[in-house]
């Protein structure tokens, strides 16, 4: 993290001091801007993805179980994403019961379902579709997100949650952080769960089996 902090402001102090010195045009430096927003946009996701996990690394941290409507998380993520998802002509659905709950931390699922479904959209093509599910077994609750873009190459699935793996971007170019997905993992620990990630060149399906907490 700290050292794409130190390239995005490397490469933000080079091109103000290129305009600066007259080495660059001011044609070129506007065209250069969307690159560095996207930089900086990337490092402020991680600042932010890593301040949250932080707070779940000291003190006696303890989720929270409330109950939770899985419609108010569709909800959500539809109004979030309302710009992404227009731009990339993605529809989402919602598979389930619509009067579904589930008792689980709320700022724990918040982020993890906001950062698997920011990974759909990512890997999706335009013109696709996005599936929030909700399912139950005997004694879980499973929430799925289901897309139909690029899929994760086999070999790389045992390595997505280790520091090794390695940072693909979107189809419309979007860049990955490469932190996500470990803060995933360890928050769904925390919430005693486990996640499950099936992928082929069809798409990616990415299921959270949940405890059904009593209130």
């Amino acid at each position: 993290m700290s050292h794409d902090s130190k390239e995005m402001f490397g490469n933000f102090l080079w091109i103000i001091e290129a305009l600066d010195q007259k080495t660059i045009s001011v044609e070129d430096f506007y065209k250069l801007l969307p690159h560095v927003k996207s930089d900086a946009e990337k490092n402020l996701r991680t600042v932010q993805d890593s301040t949250v996990w932080l707070k779940t690394q000291y003190g006696d941290f303890k989720i929270k179980p409330v109950r939770i409507k899985v419609m108010d998380l569709f909800r959500q993520l539809e109004e979030k994403y309302a710009k992404a998802l227009k731009e990339k002509n993605i529809n989402f659905f919602f598979n389930g019961d619509q009067s579904g709950s589930l008792t689980t931390d709320r700022l724990l699922l918040e982020f993890v379902l906001d950062k698997i479904f920011n990974n759909a959209i990512k890997y999706s093509f335009p013109g696709q579709e996005i599936y929030l599910q909700q399912a139950i077994s005997s004694d879980k609750v499973i929430l799925s997100v289901i897309d139909l873009g690029t899929g994760i190459d086999q070999k790389y699935l045992s390595t997505i949650y280790s520091y090794d793996n390695p940072i693909f971007n979107g189809t419309a170019g979007e860049k990955g952080v490469g932190l996500s997905l470990k803060i995933v993992k360890n928050f769904i620990s925390l919430m005693q769960g486990t996640i499950d990630i099936i992928s082929s060149e069809k798409g990616t399906t990415v299921s959270l089996f949940l405890p059904k907490f009593n209130e």
